[in-house]
């Protein structure tokens, strides 16, 4: 398992030694690779520790003679800044007699684009890195293809004991009791290319969430779950903004971010607004079919990496994402509920506004479902699954766009019901009354025209032509989440989705067991997402199935207690849960993951489990 550590725009992903040097290893910093090694050697030491803390990477070493004694014992704290790092040595001997300890160094700057290291694009540049060294500094550097200059300025400093220090190797002679110190200082320069800004403390962080947990595993659950998100945030002028998950996710992401912000607003209210706010100032204002951008509609991720900037691929800032905008609207409603301040829906009411017209233009001719069309940029499936197979029919044909997919259906009613009620709070009943109705014609057409009497479910989508997708799937847990399922129909739909189909006993499979497509090890086609899951235990709470709300959180609490760190991962395969064994992970999945410790805490706190 890698060790991955992140304060604000620089984060580390280190092997289980606590060393970066091979494969998807690095120290990354605004969607780029700053350094692709960063390795010590230590001559006859065995690792005993290495763990993470906050912002820094833990580890213990130590040189053990043939009496099975430790003779030198060596301390490394590695601390994640938001411009760097910085790599101490504390280096003791032990033993009874003088010891020798040499330390070696092997370090490459890379500043490459994370794109291009697990994608087949070569259009980023001279990948030259330059190195300069002198006496205890070393400077690397590149200039990238759009002419910034991406750097490395490394300082070396060292104490105590007779030493030797010829960089990037420091030998240390260690009388008896008598310590040295090692430090390694980096930090990075970006030409420009991003802002820093000021993140609340971990103490700040926790002191906010207040829950109390039944015993002391959940208790380290939520615990992890609360240090997760503190570690994902990034300072925005805006205020602190929730990264979507690392490795590959630590960025601006809108879907993420409001579900995120939304699970954890009764405790954090100030990140909902911060999300708003960013996300309000980024909204689309033009259209343009590389970007997916269309007037009104709010942005799917900002990617700050070279061939990002330079329009090589659309994610500089990229809209291809058709449930954003109504999730805009119905974060800023819950915003207001939580806290019954609605100064900010006056503050963004051109925005919500303007996300309300273009939900309005998505509108399927002749109806009133809303519809994407992917314009061959950019994501060829614009919903939360949005991996480019998860759209099939039974028969396992791919669905044909422009696609009305389930939940953002969902989305859009109560979106569209939020509208009413700011209408009505702005005082203005015509408009709050015009609103009403379009939700609810909305809602009506969206039940008579997905629901499937036989399955006792929702079709997943709708195809091009209005044929329904008729196949067992999770997105109906976020119509219960969203209130877009009449009473009626509900206990039978909350029947199908706990069936064993979709319940894996871990959570709630993206595909049913049984489907042409279903596949366990798979992004979207049959595993299993806390955050998908912990949605469901919501709209379970909110339609009064308080003992499956409990049941759904009890299995999250157990799928974070079986994981490393007690971190819920982004993902883990579908297959059935079997009792004494740990789930079977996904092979890529990203740890931490925002939604994924948000949705731990929301299913909490729904189900009174905490």
């Amino acid at each position: 398992m890698a060790h991955v550590v992140k304060e604000n725009r620089t984060y580390l992903v280190a092997d289980t030694e606590g060393a970066i040097g091979a494969g998807l290893h690095g120290v990354f910093r605004d969607d780029t690779r700053m350094l692709s090694t960063w390795r010590w050697t230590i001559d006859q030491a065995q690792t005993l520790s290495v763990q993470t803390h906050e912002d820094a990477l833990l580890a213990y070493h130590a040189i053990i003679n043939t009496r099975r004694v430790q003779v030198v014992g060596l301390t490394r704290r590695m601390t994640l800044r938001d411009d760097g790092l910085d790599d101490a040595w504390v280096i003791v001997n032990t033993g009874d007699s003088p010891q020798l300890v040499t330390l070696t160094l092997d370090v490459v700057g890379e500043f490459r684009d994370l794109f291009t290291i697990f994608r087949p694009v070569d259009s980023d540049g001279d990948r030259t890195v330059s190195t300069l060294e002198e006496k205890g500094r070393l400077r690397l550097a590149r200039v990238t293809s759009d002419g910034l200059t991406l750097g490395a300025d490394i300082t070396f400093t060292c104490q105590g004991g007779t030493r030797l220090c010829q960089e990037p190797r420091w030998s240390f002679e260690l009388q008896p009791g008598s310590t040295a110190t090692l430090t390694a200082t980096v930090r990075f320069t970006d030409g420009g290319n991003g802002q820093s800004h000021a993140l609340p403390s971990y103490q700040d962080w926790r002191s906010s969430f207040r829950l109390t947990p039944p015993d002391k595993d959940k208790a380290r659950s939520v615990a992890r779950a609360i240090d997760d998100l503190r570690a994902l945030l990034l300072g925005t002028a805006n205020g602190p903004y929730p990264a979507a998950g690392l490795p590959w996710f630590s960025c601006i992401f809108g879907r993420d971010a409001l579900i995120t912000a939304s699970m954890i607003l009764p405790w954090r209210p100030d990140l909902a607004r911060s999300v708003l706010r960013l996300l309000a100032s980024e909204q689309g204002r033009t259209d343009d079919p590389f970007r997916e951008e269309e007037p009104g509609k709010i942005l799917h991720e900002i990617r700050l990496g070279e061939i990002s900037r330079r329009g090589i691929i659309p994610f500089g800032r990229y809209y291809g994402s058709v449930d954003s905008t109504a999730l805009f609207v119905t974060t800023l409603d819950a915003h207001a509920a939580a806290t019954g301040d609605e100064s900010l829906i006056v503050e963004l009411r051109p925005n919500w506004e303007a996300a309300l017209d273009w939900l309005g233009r998505q509108r399927a001719e002749g109806g009133q479902l809303i519809t994407f069309a992917p314009s061959g940029s950019g994501l060829a499936v614009q919903s939360w699954k949005d991996s480019p197979d998860s759209m099939n029919h039974a028969d396992g044909t791919p669905a044909e766009a422009p696609l009305a997919v389930a939940e953002v259906q969902g989305y859009a009613i109560a979106a569209f019901r939020a509208a009413a009620g700011f209408y009505a709070r702005l005082g203005e009943p015509e408009l709050a009354e015009t609103w009403a109705v379009r939700a609810q014609g909305l809602a009506e057409e969206f039940h008579e025209r997905f629901w499937l009497e036989p399955m006792g479910t929702y079709a997943m989508a709708l195809d091009r032509h209005g044929r329904p997708l008729e196949v067992l799937s999770s997105d109906p847990g976020h119509l219960l989440w969203s209130g877009a399922v009449p009473a009626e129909s509900a206990p039978r739909l909350v029947q199908t989705l706990m069936g064993d189909a979709l319940w894996n006993g871990w959570g709630l499979r993206t595909l049913g067991a049984g489907e042409a497509t279903y596949n366990p090890v798979s992004y979207h086609n049959g595993s299993v997402w806390p955050h998908d899951t912990a949605i469901l235990a919501g709209g379970l709470a909110r339609y009064g199935f308080d003992q499956e709300a409990r049941r759904v959180a009890e299995a999250l609490f157990d799928l974070a207690a079986s994981q490393p760190m007690n971190r819920l991962p982004e993902l883990i395969s579908g297959f059935a849960r079997t009792p004494g064994l740990d789930p079977i992970p996904y092979t890529h999945a990203c740890r931490p993951q925002a939604w994924a410790a948000a949705g731990l805490l929301y299913a909490a706190r729904t189900s009174g489990l905490a």
